[in-house]
């Protein structure tokens, strides 16, 4: 009886083990680097953003929102600074955890050149990336996460500048960040948002751009999800 008793007890300390492990983000700061869908447009109530379900999901001490509608990955001179590349420096150093959520923009109205894959330059958007990929694994070693755009309306339509699809941004940024072993979450092949279909536009992007309150609760589901894992 005692041996079945303490196979039993270090079992359950396994379980209980892992379960901590699984919300190893309790009680931390968390960051998120995004554009105007971060920043909340199209939710009714700013409650509603996905960081904020995601702070509520895993009991996080503070989740600090640096969403900035219309900003891009790569530097452009109509910017401002506010690109992510420059912001990347900017943001709070005691964090635990960096959700990156960005470059929708840089196809949808972005006039800088891809560049190369050796570039690392901000004014172009493989440079870019990797100027914020090595700025914030240097600054935060063991907590950065990247998510892909989403699927947007006439995403295949190309980008004027650089004569590419939403669908090849979104494989660059998976590329660069695989570089420097950064996890992503790809809302493109994975998020479950598709306006091209018209009853899941109703449903979670009414505007085919921004999501809703169940476009940011599906995003917050998948986030968290993504997160337990890592």
């Amino acid at each position: 009886y005692h041996h079945l008793k303490h196979i039993f007890e270090n079992r359950m300390n396994q379980k209980g083990a892992h379960i901590v492990q699984a919300h190893w983000l309790q009680g931390k700061k968390a960051v998120f680097l995004g554009d105007s869908i971060t920043e909340g447009v199209g939710v009714s109530d700013p409650q509603n953003i996905y960081c904020e379900r995601v702070k509520r999901e895993l009991g996080l001490r503070a989740a600090i929102n640096c969403g900035i509608g219309g900003t891009r990955i790569a530097a452009q001179p109509d910017d401002g600074g506010l690109s992510f590349s420059d912001r990347c420096r900017t943001l709070d150093a005691d964090a635990d955890l960096v959700v990156v959520f960005g470059g929708t923009n840089d196809y949808g109205h972005g006039t800088a050149p891809i560049g190369s894959r050796n570039d690392h330059t901000p004014e172009t958007y493989c440079g870019a990336l990797h100027v914020l990929f090595q700025s914030l694994t240097e600054k935060y070693p063991d907590g950065v996460v990247v998510l892909t755009p989403l699927h947007r309306t006439e995403e295949t339509v190309k980008n004027t500048a650089t004569g590419y699809t939403l669908k090849e941004y979104v494989e660059l940024l998976k590329e660069i960040a695989a570089e420097y072993s950064i996890p992503v979450l790809d809302l493109y092949a994975q998020g479950g948002i598709v306006p091209s279909v018209p009853a899941n536009r109703e449903r979670f992007c009414p505007d085919g751009l921004h999501p809703n309150d169940a476009g940011h609760a599906l995003i917050a589901r998948k986030l968290c999800a993504f997160l337990k894992c890592i």
